[in-house]
Parts: structure tokens; sequence; C-alpha cells
């Protein structure tokens, strides 16, 4: 079986509740056998010669109540091929655990402190985790901001010294998913990118700029004549509009109204009151120059 040549950090934020893991590897869809977490339960990243059956187990464990370090013995009690794992767990209190088998592939290793575990195999050296610690500490914002900026320094690090291949980062909190239906807050994986890294933060930043909100201090206010110009021309270039006559009136209300709705920007703008988020604003002028 091949093994799954990673870099991974698995990390939560106690204050904010929310639990993620951020990975790496030259090996297509990393996402899809890596990352596993639970919102107030933990988080786990197993990888190397992956047992994906540590991820449910594990989750299950936790929501039991044991510790990340309880969870790991228990994991690998029963395991005849511990050697060739690699995981890396937090659990619901922000406890930390890490494990390399010796039959990993070097370079391989981790570390941890409370609130993450960082670890990879196949990796240029030790300074890919060192480097990813140093990011994840260092960097202030929620936990997807500091699990990618982690990422990212282990991959300009050197991170899986075969190559780069896919990409992924997944994060929970209570009801964070779509609608507060399920916990499933951030789920956005490249599987098969040159390189992938910069692109994960790209779909983090689309994240934002879809499911964010702006202080109306940054609001946009279309009865400015250049705001609205500007959005004028943009919606008669894509067929929503046929003036450019600078004035909010009620046929370019109707217009932004289509216009948004299309875009899925419902959240970050509203049409009645004229005005429109101002991240949302420079991402469209920038869409449709």
């Amino acid at each position: 079986m091949i093994h799954l040549s990673t870099f991974s950090i698995v990390a939560c934020d106690i204050k904010s509740q929310t639990w993620g893991v951020a990975v790496a590897s030259k090996f297509p869809a990393a996402g899809a056998v890596v990352p596993w977490a639970r919102a107030n339960s933990g988080a786990i990243a197993t990888q190397s010669l992956a047992n994906t059956s540590f991820g449910p187990q594990g989750l299950s464990l936790m929501t039991g109540g044991l510790s990340a370090e309880e969870t790991l013995a228990r994991l690998l009690a029963d395991d005849e091929e511990r050697a060739t794992r690699q995981i890396g767990i937090v659990d619901s209190r922000g406890a930390s655990a890490t494990f390399t088998g010796k039959a990993c592939l070097e370079w391989a290793g981790g570390l941890n402190a409370p609130g993450y575990a960082i670890q990879g195999n196949i990796l240029a050296g030790a300074e890919v985790v060192r480097q990813m610690e140093h990011a994840f500490v260092e960097t202030k914002g929620e936990l997807p901001e500091r699990l990618f900026a982690s990422l990212f320094a282990g991959d300009q690090a050197g991170g899986d010294r075969r190559g780069r291949q896919s990409a992924a980062l997944y994060v929970v909190k209570p009801k964070g998913g779509y609608g507060g239906f399920n916990d499933r807050w951030m789920d956005y994986r490249v599987d098969d990118h040159i390189n992938p890294v910069p692109r994960l933060g790209e779909l983090l930043e689309l994240h934002r700029l879809y499911f964010g909100k702006s202080p109306s201090s940054e609001r946009i206010s279309l009865n400015d004549g250049k705001a609205v110009k500007d959005i004028q021309k943009i919606m008669k270039k894509l067929g929503y509009y046929t003036l450019n006559n600078g004035k909010y009136d009620d046929s370019t209300r109707e217009a932004l109204r289509r216009f948004i709705d299309n875009e899925n920007f419902e959240e970050r703008a509203n049409p009645d009151e004229g005005w429109i988020d101002g991240p949302v604003f420079d991402y469209l002028l920038k869409k449709f120059k």
C-alpha cells in the first residue's frame, strides 16, 4: 500500500469552540483520507500508511470522555501495523497528542503542545514542522486562518519532499454548517493541483467573501455616483441593465437584486437600502472588469 506522505496540523480554539485539520501531500485527495473532526469532541489526522478507522473510532472515544493521549493509546493498542502509522489528535479540552511509527519514511516526526499537534512524513526535514508551529502560534485570527497559515509555512519550508499535489482544510464548530444543521463549518479540498496550498488559500478567501459579514462602516453606498455607475456598467455588460445614468433608481435596484441573487451575495448587499459590502463590491469590480 502507498504511504500517504503528508504534513498536517490538528488544532482547536476552545474559546470559539472550533476544531480542525489542515493537510497537504504529494498524493491525490489527501482531504478524503486524513482529516476527521467533530464539534465538542476533537479532531484527528491519520496519515502515513493511514488507518482511516482511526478517524471515527477516535472521535467516538473522545466523545465518550477519553483524552487525546488515552485515545491515541487505545487506537494503537490493537493495531499490528502501528509502526507504519502517523497520527495527530486534539480533544474537546484542547489537550493534544502526536505519534510517528518507527516504520514511517524519513523525514518523519511531529510535535505538540496544548491546542495543537503537528506531524509529517517524507518531508524535506524537521524545519517543516518547526515552521508550521511558529506560524500557527504567531498568526492572529480565527482557527481556519491560523491552520492555513501553518500549512502554508510548512509548504514554503519544503513540505513533502516528493512535491505537491493536494491540500485540504476541515473545520467544525457547533451548528457551524450551512443553515446550522450540522457542525461542518469549513470543508475545502484541492484534490489535484500543481500548487494546491495557495489554491486552498484562495478557497478560504472565497468562503469569507460569501459567508462573512462586514461592519456597517465598510458598506458601499450606491447613492454615490461613482459606485452606482461602476455597478451599472457591470450589470449592463452582463445583460441585467441597459442604462448607465449614475442614479440609483427603481430599474437599477431591480437589476441589482437579480445580479446579486445570481452571484449568491444576498447576505452581503441590500438593494432596498442601496448598499453593498465593501469586499464584495471590490470582488465584483475585479471579476467583471
